[in-house]
């Protein structure tokens, strides 16, 4: 990317190994996410541009001489943030702040939306799977790297459970997952907040019981009425914008939990007595550390109880992926798929 809406494919150098644990993993499937957006939005005009892409499954190509876990020929699951998974933070479940760890498309790492990509820490960071390069699995897989896992870290920390109820801000990909992931863990009531129907009724179809259209006021006043005036215990929020926050913050239940993993687009939002602190709202939420949770969720795909894959909805090729922006930009794909 070198610019606010200026996605080039070019061709650069094959990546190799430069480091003992590195893998060079050939990509199967990546994808545009909803946050790779806000640089297609605001990025500066910059005359080097920078990689794209974070999420992807592949098959090895290479392993250097310290890696034990993978070998040439795996295929392989990668969360969108690379990681040794034994330090401290790592241990803690957070591999997205681990010590020595970092993220793609920055600091020298290639990006995900290409042939190929140099893998860092690759035995803390990649997850073998059992699937062909062909397995009508894939775009469930590569959920796995970070949507699907997104929206499940999103309902996990904000403590939904049987019994729950769960409103979802967004009806992208990550809100839609968030639905799902509720679903899974046994919330009552899902309330969806999205307009537009396509997502929607996918939405309807992963477990939400109600869809708000409104916004603001008056999507606040929907949810308040539907939950006889009390709100949800948890709240997603899976945009990361203000007025998203604004509107969890009026549907949040006494002593419940807004949850964000839209990646925030704000610094400044109410946190003082008539928001948060009066009603004894846990405010959570942050980067998924997915490395966390894969191995618990890849059987539930495997074997086809769970199908997040179905977020996707449109598919480009590597060359196409400046279109794939657009059509995600302009809202006529939910998540676009690459098949490099």
């Amino acid at each position: 990317m070198y610019g606010a809406g200026d996605v080039r494919v070019e061709e650069v150098a094959d990546p190799k190994l430069e480091q003992p644990g590195d893998a060079v993993v050939r990509i199967v499937r990546a994808c545009v996410c909803g946050s790779d957006l806000h640089p297609y939005h605001q990025m500066p005009a910059s005359p080097q541009g920078v990689p794209m892409g974070h999420e992807f499954v592949g098959v090895v190509e290479a392993a250097g001489s310290e890696v034990s876990g993978v070998k040439a020929g795996d295929f392989v699951i990668s969360p969108f943030a690379w990681s040794d998974n034994t330090c401290d933070f790592c241990r803690d479940g957070f591999q997205t702040s681990c010590r020595h760890g970092g993220f793609y498309a920055a600091n020298g790492i290639g990006g995900a939306q290409a042939e190929a990509i140099r893998v860092p820490l690759a035995d803390g960071t990649l997850v073998k799977a059992p699937a062909a390069e062909d397995s009508a699995l894939l775009p469930s897989l590569l959920t796995l790297s970070d949507v699907f896992l997104t929206g499940h870290h999103a309902v996990v920390r904000g403590g939904a459970g049987l019994g729950s109820t769960v409103t979802v801000i967004g009806d992208g990909a990550v809100g839609l997952s968030a639905v799902l992931a509720a679903k899974r863990l046994g919330a009552e009531r899902i309330i969806l907040m999205g307009r537009h129907t396509d997502r929607t009724g996918l939405g309807r179809r992963w477990g939400a019981t109600d869809v708000v259209a409104e916004r603001g006021e008056e999507g606040i006043a929907k949810v308040l009425d539907l939950t006889g005036g009390d709100g949800t215990h948890v709240v997603v929020e899976a945009v990361g914008y203000r007025p998203a926050y604004d509107m969890a913050v009026g549907v949040v239940r006494v002593g419940g939990a807004i949850s964000r993993v839209g990646v925030p687009q704000y610094e400044e939002a109410p946190v003082g007595f008539a928001s948060l602190f009066g009603k004894n709202i846990t405010l959570t939420g942050g980067p998924a550390p997915v490395r966390a949770y894969i191995e618990e969720l890849l059987p539930e795909v495997l074997d086809g109880r769970l199908e997040p894959g179905k977020a996707f909805d449109r598919t480009v090729s590597l060359e196409d992926v400046p279109a794939g922006y657009r059509l995600m930009d302009d809202r006529e794909s939910t998540k676009v798929l690459v098949t490099p």
